[in-house]
């Protein structure tokens, strides 16, 4: 089983937790976010160091509340790739759309070639429309009241900017015309010619894998035509199996290729690991708070089950008590969390890549080197 660490890039907060302050209430300077920036390379390198195969990070940008402050995943890897030797370094997710296509190609391909074939492309459509508007996409949310034109138009523009990125990666030389890119641009003087095609320099020298997050049916239904790996996270453990079931079958009706248990399924586990069970509940909870307080509004919960067995409505801010009875959160032991991983890889018929968030918002990152460092550990074996 490929094993991963996954950790949002959050300030250190000792006020977290419910109630005030408002997450847009909160201000850190300059000083304290770039602390977090460095310490998260300390970060990969105790990934590395604890048994993990791979080190996800996540992209946004504006982020003055201090939830995530890393904008550049690509660039980071490479620079933790110079620290570390055979650890995989990806972004859940890189927000392609807010990109130029090609501009991004050109990235990741020098991060993957400058770290040995050691990328992992993940891509995602966005979730904040502070960022995407601001960055030249669109985004829909909970609290974007034009959320559902705006989903459409990003769907297209995610769509047609992997069509670009994978054309340019995959051919010596290329050309798209879409309905939001035509590269090269038309009539563009090249020594007594116009330019035909592009060719990308440089193209990734080595396979990589690229996943995206299966947060909706349209995305349920994408993904897997597409190919490509599919993120499970934060949805009650039987939508969970019965979407994971379904990306399987859809796979196979495009690919004519049945999935083996596993393949081509990542799933995520916010994770937290105390020497006691209601040490694990004392420590987790005002992180988890914070996470939801935070992510909440943004529709984050849907993959929540109501009481009537539906999903939850946008907007659920759950308790810490719910989110360990969805078995979103598996919190306790070593041996407990263990169990609950176990409890995945029963009823999703196997476990292939698994990636664990042990970092809630408000841990210190002396205290998220130690939870990666026990769940090498401690968990790790019991798997």
């Amino acid at each position: 089983m490929e094993t991963g660490i996954f950790l949002f890039g959050a300030v250190e907060m000792d006020d977290a937790g419910a109630g005030p302050p408002r997450p847009t209430d909160r201000r850190y300077d300059q000083k304290q976010m770039w602390y977090a920036a460095e310490r998260m390379l300390d970060m990969g390198v105790v990934t590395e160091e604890s048994g993990f195969d791979i080190f996800w990070l996540t992209e946004h940008h504006f982020q003055y509340e201090g939830y995530e402050v890393i904008p550049n995943a690509v660039l980071f890897g490479a620079v933790l790739a110079e620290r570390t030797e055979t650890l995989r370094i990806g972004a859940l997710f890189n927000i392609v759309p807010q990109w130029n296509p090609l501009r991004f190609a050109e990235d990741f391909a020098t991060m993957h070639n400058l770290s040995g074939g050691r990328g992992v492309l993940g891509v995602g459509r966005g979730t904040v429309p502070r960022e995407a508007q601001t960055l030249g996409s669109m985004i829909g949310s909970h609290d974007n009241p034009d959320k559902a034109e705006a989903d459409r138009i990003n769907r297209e523009v995610f769509d047609e900017t992997m069509d670009v990125i994978l054309a340019a990666f995959e051919n010596e030389s290329f050309s798209y015309h879409g309905r939001h890119f035509t590269y090269p641009p038309p009539g563009i003087p090249d020594r007594g010619g116009t330019v035909q095609k592009l060719t990308l320099v440089p193209r990734p020298l080595y396979p990589f894998d690229t996943w995206q997050a299966i947060t909706s049916p349209p995305t349920l239904e994408y993904v897997p035509r597409r190919g490509w790996g599919g993120v499970f996270w934060l949805k009650h453990h039987r939508f969970t199996a019965q979407w994971w079931d379904r990306f399987a079958e859809l796979y196979e009706e495009e690919h004519r290729e049945p999935l083996e248990p596993g393949r081509k399924r990542m799933l995520v586990l916010n994770v937290r690991v105390e020497d006691t069970h209601e040490q694990a509940w004392d420590a987790s909870r005002p992180g988890h708070d914070e996470f939801w307080k935070f992510l909440g509004p943004y529709g984050w919960s849907r993959g929540y089950m109501g009481e009537d067995g539906r999903p939850s409505p946008p907007g659920l801010i759950p308790t810490l008590e719910q989110s360990v009875e969805q078995k979103t959160w598996v919190i306790g032991t070593a041996e407990e969390v263990a169990e609950g991983v176990s409890f995945y890889a029963d009823v999703l018929g196997g476990l292939e890549h698994l990636t664990l968030f042990p970092h809630f918002p408000g841990d210190t990152y002396d205290q998220a080197a130690e939870q990666i460092q026990r769940l090498g550990e401690e968990v790790l074996p019991l798997l």
